[in-house]
């Protein structure tokens, strides 16, 4: 064979790669109209029948050289790419992405901006024990010109024997002490069915790192006009997490506050793994503002100080701790709170390392 037949050959074979590009492409157009009118109509973009059929079809007309099973793993894998592109087309959807909304979202609080440029600090006891426990918390707060308070009222627990909280009584006591300091009360809720309820006490629904994914908790957060703040999961991708917040949004409520409370690994010097590079993602990725819950990421005093200035150098819209008038008696998480005096010490030094803005 002669140099000139060679190079015919290897023409016909451009030509070829450049029809297969375009076939392909034709294809994924196409597909792409087929994951939006499925959407449409709330049908699952995967059909395990439909490609089986459609691979058997492509076998039968198979007349070589390439074997069947080589035909078949060359198609699935233009399947798998035509699936992947019409994931794509939904995550872009997505009303909590910032390509839907590129200007940030301001959560107002009882005059309290979280996401307009100044750190926002959340501090408060694990769980609501009395009212004098909350009121000296409270008071510590308000001294500082702060305007949120945290407090566990339903609380999710690892073990069934431990402290559950107060429940209704303990919402009662936050909303007596934020009425008469003038704060915001962050709480969590756990029962999808006492969300309504818990409205008439609280200024912001927490739900829980146990809870990111109780989806029916999620909707019924979002069937309500009361801010969210929303923690990510012991175990959840960031993924996951943004498609928790969708939950939310997707039933009418924009008003969410993304929370990094760290992850689960195999590492033991902490309670958990601050996953500090999530905070830029998630303000890539999301319009909503991140906090950072210092407290259960680290499960350490002695790291609350330099986690936080972390959070707030990377770009968190503020940070989130417990205190406690006496963390020794405390009836639950007593070895990671603050004392009155260590929560001045940290919230002094974590001021100072703010720079100030020109």
């Amino acid at each position: 064979m002669s140099n000139q037949d060679l190079n015919q050959l290897r023409q016909r074979v451009d030509e070829i790669n450049g029809e297969l590009l375009n076939l392909i492409s034709e294809r994924a157009s196409l597909v792409q109209e087929i994951g939006r009118v499925k959407e449409k109509q709330g049908v699952n973009r995967y059909d395990p029948v439909r490609e089986r059929a459609m691979l058997n079809k492509i076998v039968d007309s198979n007349n070589g050289p390439f074997e069947n099973s080589t035909i078949e793993h060359l198609f699935k894998e233009i399947f798998k790419a035509g699936l992947e592109l019409q994931q794509d087309d939904h995550r872009k959807a997505l009303l909590v992405s910032r390509k839907k909304k590129p200007e940030d979202t301001i959560v107002e609080i009882r005059g309290e901006k979280v996401g307009n440029g100044s750190p926002t600090f959340v501090f408060g006891p694990c769980a609501v024990e009395s009212y004098e426990q909350v009121a000296e918390v409270a008071q510590a707060i308000k001294d500082k010109g702060l305007k949120l308070i945290r407090g566990g009222a339903f609380k999710p627990r690892t073990s069934p024997y431990d402290f559950q909280g107060l429940g209704l009584e303990g919402l009662k006591i936050l909303k007596r002490v934020a009425d008469e300091y003038d704060l915001g009360v962050v709480s969590e809720i756990v029962n999808p069915a006492d969300v309504e309820l818990a409205c008439d006490y609280i200024d912001v629904i927490q739900i829980g790192a146990r809870n990111m994914q109780n989806f029916e908790l999620l909707k019924a957060a979002g069937d309500v006009k009361k801010p969210v703040l929303l923690k990510r999961g012991l175990a959840a991708t960031i993924e996951e997490f943004i498609n928790a917040a969708e939950y939310i949004i997707s039933r009418g409520n924009d008003q969410i506050i993304l929370c990094e409370r760290g992850i689960r690994t195999y590492e033991r010097a902490t309670r958990n793994t601050l996953d500090i590079s999530a905070v830029p993602i998630l303000k890539q990725e999301t319009h909503l503002p991140v906090l950072v819950d210092v407290t259960h990421s680290t499960g350490r005093r002695d790291l609350l100080i330099p986690t936080a200035k972390a959070a707030l150098a990377i770009g968190a819209d503020g940070v989130m701790a417990e205190v406690h008038p006496d963390p020794a008696v405390a009836l639950s998480d007593s070895a990671q709170q603050m004392n009155l005096q260590q929560f001045n010490e940290f919230y002094s030094e974590v001021l100072q390392s703010i720079p100030v803005k020109a």
